[in-house]
């Protein structure tokens, strides 16, 4: 089982390629989540309950719009296809998305997007992962997602422009 660290690092570098990729096609993207917190801050996060714990990872505004993102790597099995996320965290983007009316998505690694409320509906509840934290989970097959492309628009009019190398 991967340390908290360890996991960190594939987070971290999943966050940077969402990041990339939402810039490439057009979108002013920031960090927001607990990877901008000190190391104290984020031991303390990891033991609450609170809501606060699953502030997303990025958000990005293209024009007028504006959403909130969280990043999931390695959070897709390889042998049955379906996306995991956190029940707790569910919950958590519910509340959010209510408070703040503005969208929440999780981006997978194979950049298929999902929203909390996707997850509530298609999801089915998982058992208590092994991995990890050990929280309860929803699972959702990644059939369900929608595309990346077809909701952040495409990557290829930054790089016809020259924008991306």
């Amino acid at each position: 089982m991967a340390s908290f660290q360890q996991r960190k690092v594939v987070g971290d570098a999943h966050e940077q390629y969402v990041a990339e990729q939402l810039t490439l096609r057009g979108w002013e993207v920031n960090a927001r989540g607990q990877g901008l917190l000190t190391r104290k801050l984020q031991d303390a996060l990891r033991v609450t309950d609170s809501f606060i714990r699953w502030i997303p990872d990025l958000i990005a505004a293209k024009g007028m719009d504006l959403v909130l993102i969280d990043c999931k790597a390695r959070m897709t099995s390889r042998n049955t296809g379906r996306h995991a996320v956190e029940r707790a965290a569910v919950h958590a983007h519910l509340q959010l998305v209510a408070w703040t009316r503005l969208p929440v998505y999780y981006v997978f690694d194979d950049l298929g997007v999902l929203s909390p409320h996707d997850v509530l509906i298609a999801g089915q509840e998982g058992p208590h992962s092994v991995a990890g934290s050990g929280s309860p989970y929803f699972l959702i097959s990644g059939s369900n997602a929608r595309r990346f492309d077809g909701l952040f628009g495409s990557g290829e009019s930054a790089t016809q422009w020259g924008i991306a190398s």
